[in-house]
């Protein structure tokens, strides 16, 4: 049986989909890029900052799921331009104990939602 998870503290879907869909002890998340959920206008300032507001957003999906980054077992990132990785790296990060992290992909693509530099998918489990 799926639930669906959705949260204003993150951005409104902007299509056919839901923030995330939890399916017995398995959270599946969408792509999360860099909108304000207050303005819904894109951070796009900085690659930090961009990256900042992508983990902010996730953070509160997993939340709205009663979990933290600490559940994540999976993180898919896009990047529209490889140059960026280590500054992206460096704040996710921030988000995670290195022993502990998830499983992780980091993928160059040409282009992303509202062509911003980075999104963020997770697969999290609850305990």
């Amino acid at each position: 049986m799926k639930k669906i998870i959705n949260t204003t503290k993150a951005p409104a879907p902007i299509g056919p989909y839901n923030q995330a869909v939890l399916v017995g002890n398995t959270l599946y998340t969408s792509g999360q890029i860099a909108l304000d959920p207050e303005t819904m206008e894109l951070v796009l300032d900085d690659i930090k900052n961009e990256t900042k507001q992508v983990m902010e957003n996730m953070k509160a999906v997993l939340a709205a799921a009663d979990m933290t980054f600490d559940n994540v077992i999976k993180t898919s990132i896009f990047i529209s331009d490889m140059n960026n990785f280590t500054q992206i790296n460096a704040v996710y990060g921030q988000y995670f104990d290195e022993a502990t992290a998830p499983a992780r992909e980091t993928v160059e693509v040409a282009n992303l939602p509202k062509f911003v530099n980075v999104e963020m998918s997770m697969i999290a489990i609850k305990n």
